[in-house]
């Protein structure tokens, strides 16, 4: 099937088949980094506007890199300099740089459901690079290439994803991935930091660590978000830690073949432990390296849905051209 939407605004919406579209297209665009010369021309002559309304590292590295690398040109919102500073609309603020005849605008905000009302305003591409406690849509892909990638198959394992699920967009995103290819999910933490209405989904919730921890394939650390919160949601960190950090002491109750992820950026010693989180089960850092080719795979797909030619051929064969 090809690629038809011209916005990734969350994975909630696609399907499983769009999912393996895409993870398809990041398979054929994570070889691009291995090559002397890193870049193609599948996006020459077509502007991508970062803006970032939320401080970032490695999302904006990897959306900036892939860009780069699909031959893009790139221009930098800065919150700091812009006019959403004068009292401008996020929205009369994308009209304006959708003015200026540009493809794609790769938006990340602290509220939930600005990429949804941008995208629904303006011409070009919108890809969500992170919206409040919603969604986090490429990130759920880095995590769902990178354990395609270790363990060949999605179908049939066990995620357990551990800590801040309450403030996590990744948690979502990871979620709604994971579950439509088959996989089967428990969200663990704090009480106050697990809702239990992703039990109406499908997933699973459990408090006690040590009950859940033996049976898992994968686990995905969450990041305590502490800046989000409105009130003492947990005691300490050092209480989280005993309760909830994942240390060699837990971990040898686990499978020898665990996979250890974690979104980024890690507290450690917190979410996990430093002997951990470099550990030989952890691909926190494989997590990075494809989170450039799973942006470009999300940059080449939403621009190529504008054009109307682009409903006619699977997209794995248009960047099979391009590249």
């Amino acid at each position: 099937m090809p690629w038809t939407r011209k916005d990734l605004l969350g994975l909630e919406p696609l399907s499983a088949e769009e999912l393996r579209l895409v993870l398809d297209q990041v398979k054929a665009f994570k070889e691009v980094s291995t090559r002397s010369v890193k870049k193609v021309p599948a996006l020459r002559g077509r502007t991508v506007v970062l803006c970032f309304l939320e401080p970032s590292t490695r999302t904006r590295a990897s959306f900036e890199l892939a860009a780069k690398r699909l031959s893009a040109d790139i221009l930098q919102v800065q919150p700091a300099s812009s006019s959403l500073l004068k009292g401008e609309s996020v929205v009369d603020t994308a009209r304006n740089i959708e003015a200026m005849q540009v493809d794609a605008v790769v938006l990340r905000h602290n509220s939930s459901g600005i990429p949804v009302r941008v995208a629904q305003a303006i011409r070009p591409s919108v890809i969500n690079a992170g919206d409040g406690s919603h969604e986090h849509p490429t990130q759920g892909l880095v995590d769902l290439f990178t354990i395609l990638e270790k363990k060949g198959r999605i179908e049939g394992l066990n995620v357990l994803i551990v800590g801040d699920v309450l403030h996590s967009r990744v948690a979502r995103s990871d979620f709604w991935g994971l579950s439509k290819l088959g996989a089967k999910v428990t969200f663990c933490g704090p009480p106050p930091l697990v809702p239990a209405a992703f039990e109406g989904f499908g997933a699973r919730i459990a408090t006690r660590l040590e009950d859940v921890l033996p049976e898992a394939d994968v686990v995905i650390a969450l990041r305590i978000q502490k800046e989000r919160m409105e009130e003492q949601m947990i005691p300490s960190f050092r209480s989280y830690a005993r309760l909830y950090g994942i240390d060699e002491a837990k971990l040898a109750r686990a499978k020898p073949d665990v996979l250890i992820m974690h979104p980024g950026p890690v507290n450690r010693g917190v979410e996990l432990a430093p002997e951990v989180a470099d550990g030989p089960r952890s691909v926190i850092l494989d997590q990075v390296t494809n989170g450039i080719a799973v942006r470009m795979a999300a940059l080449f797909l939403t621009i190529s849905a504008q054009e109307p030619a682009a409903s006619s051929k699977p997209a794995a064969q248009t960047a099979a051209v391009s590249l």
